[in-house]
């Protein structure tokens, strides 16, 4: 759970919101053969976050992930996929918003909402990340892409929702990658197979991946893309939408 306060979500009580639920938002970005994550870091602390919010008395739950992942993306058409929800007691650690509170100059106390235990429901994405303009607010220093390999130390069980989100994104790729909207409109087998090669983590036999990729029945070959030699002209493909 990371917290986002704009108008009453600094409320002791919380007004306004469901208490103890909240989304976190695990917002991957690929480009060119790699894999980013979106951190949030908090005003004045050095701590790092995924970036989350709380759900409104007034609002779906979907709805409520999509926009805290619209504000901090700039983007209103992102597909987000709801993977897994994080309730284990252990989570539970006040200390970093008690930390960032007090680095702001509010001293919460022991019985505030933000302070209390919070059961989180988890959403991944994946973006072109070269079309994201990563958007803090007013309580972060900071918004930007980190490489997977090179995270730094997040709060609470944020790095644990991270590996969980990348997890369910590598099993679900073949049935969401339509919905990524990654590809341009006409792409190579090459092209496709690297987004794959880069999400997963490892190489891949092209004929094996050509095969099981025209299996899926999600492509249609369009057209040889022209590169000196009608021979050696890769074929084209687009998604079939159904």
């Amino acid at each position: 759970m990371s917290d986002q306060p704009t108008s009453k979500e600094d409320h002791p009580t919380g007004e306004g919101f469901i208490p103890h639920l909240a989304v976190d938002a695990v917002i991957f970005g690929f480009h060119d053969k790699q894999l980013k994550v979106l951190l949030m870091q908090y005003s004045k602390t050095g701590l790092y976050a995924l970036p989350g919010g709380f759900i409104r008395q007034n609002e779906n739950l979907n709805d409520a992930a999509k926009r805290v992942a619209s504000e901090r993306t700039g983007l209103t058409d992102i597909f987000l996929e709801q993977f897994h929800v994080f309730g284990d007691l252990a989570r539970h650690d006040p200390t970093p918003f008690a930390s960032f509170m007090a680095a702001n100059g509010t001293e919460p106390d022991a019985d505030h909402w933000l302070l209390q235990r919070f059961i989180s429901v988890g959403y991944f994405a994946l973006v072109d990340f070269t079309k994201v303009t990563p958007t803090p607010d007013k309580i972060f220093d900071s918004c930007g892409w980190y490489h997977l390999n090179a995270l730094p130390p997040l709060i609470q069980d944020h790095t644990a929702i991270v590996n969980k989100a990348l997890d369910s994104l590598r099993i679900m790729l073949d049935d969401k990658l339509i919905g990524f909207n990654l590809l341009p409109e006409d792409f190579t087998m090459g092209d496709l197979q690297s987004l794959y090669e880069t999400i997963l983590g490892k190489s891949l036999l092209r004929p094996a991946f050509q095969r099981k990729m025209l299996g899926l029945g999600i492509l249609e070959r369009v057209a040889k893309k022209y590169s000196g030699g009608a021979h050696k002209a890769p074929y084209l493909y687009r998604f079939v939408y159904k």
